[in-house]
């Protein structure tokens, strides 16, 4: 097991069940509905901390009612707020998200208000094996990864557009999604696009690409590890889980393509139950899965 520092978003999600994501300016009536964390980087410290790891997370929230809702769901989940920054009349973020029969979803987020963008009170950040950070707070994630450039531990990067150039050169790893990955490149094909990335970054770099699972630069040519194939009931959060199972496997000492298959199972698991994160798995049950499918 390991300990690891994840720097970005938590928001609130308010998510609503579907038979067909709403294309009109009209009522609709949810099928079923949760009220759940969300958010990049607290999706995966939750992850983190329900495969056995430790995670600090280091976010900034309002002090407003939401900001005592997300904290209080991520405590819950044993995740460590003592990094949290809670800005005086700041509001924090929360999102509707409607998901259809399919699984596929639609969000409408509120980035917050209010709150700092100064990384200054990460100096005290405890040993860690790991830094995992999203694109929401270029601030913090560049401050985080220069800490684990430092100190000599896996630094990542969950690439969802806009990445900025500095913050990815400042990585170890670069996990893209598909549309990071297209907009940081500006090639359409994976295949350039990866390779390009490839050769404007310092670091290690990979592309998840949901079902058909991640693309990544070795020894000069492209690997690709398929997506393990399950029954789809909820999308949300399982690339957030996915990075997060990818950066603790880092700090455990994997190499990248062990924690790309952990990643895999478990971002598979989390998308065969209903609501985001509350989806996401154990370690035992992601261990068993990858016991039954290897």
């Amino acid at each position: 097991m390991a300990d690891v520092l994840v720097i970005g978003s938590a928001v609130a999600d308010f998510v609503f069940s579907m038979e067909t994501i709403p294309d009109e300016p009209r009522k609709y009536r949810a099928d079923s509905a949760e009220i759940v964390g969300g958010g990049c980087a607290a999706n995966a410290a939750v992850a983190i901390a329900r495969l056995g790891g430790k995670a600090f997370l280091a976010a900034r929230l309002g002090d407003d009612p939401v900001g005592d809702l997300i904290a209080a769901d991520l405590q819950a989940e044993g995740v460590d707020l003592s990094l949290v920054n809670r800005a005086v009349g700041g509001q924090s973020s929360f999102s509707s998200i409607c998901i259809d029969a399919a699984g596929e979803r639609q969000i409408v987020n509120f980035r917050g208000a209010g709150l700092t963008e100064s990384a200054d009170w990460l100096g005290a950040t405890p040993p860690v094996q790991a830094v995992l950070a999203d694109t929401r707070w270029n601030e913090g994630a560049k401050r985080g990864l220069e800490l684990a450039r430092d100190r000599g531990i896996p630094g990542v990067l969950d690439g969802e557009a806009p990445v900025d150039p500095d913050v990815a050169a400042c990585a170890s790893h670069v996990a893209f999604s598909r549309d990071g990955l297209r907009a940081f490149s500006g090639h359409d094909d994976l295949r350039n696009a990866l390779a390009d990335a490839s050769a404007r970054l310092p670091g290690w770099v990979c592309v998840t690409d949901g079902e058909n699972g991640v693309y990544y630069i070795d020894g000069g040519g492209i690997v690709h590890l398929p997506a393990y194939r399950v029954a789809v009931k909820d999308t949300l959060g399982a690339g957030d889980a996915w990075h997060g199972a990818f950066a603790l496997a880092l700090g455990e000492g994997q190499d990248p393509a062990r924690a790309i298959r952990f990643a895999n199972a478990t971002a598979a698991l989390k998308c065969m139950t209903f609501g985001g994160r509350k989806g996401c798995p154990d370690r035992a049950a992601v261990d068993s899965f990858l016991k039954e499918n290897t």
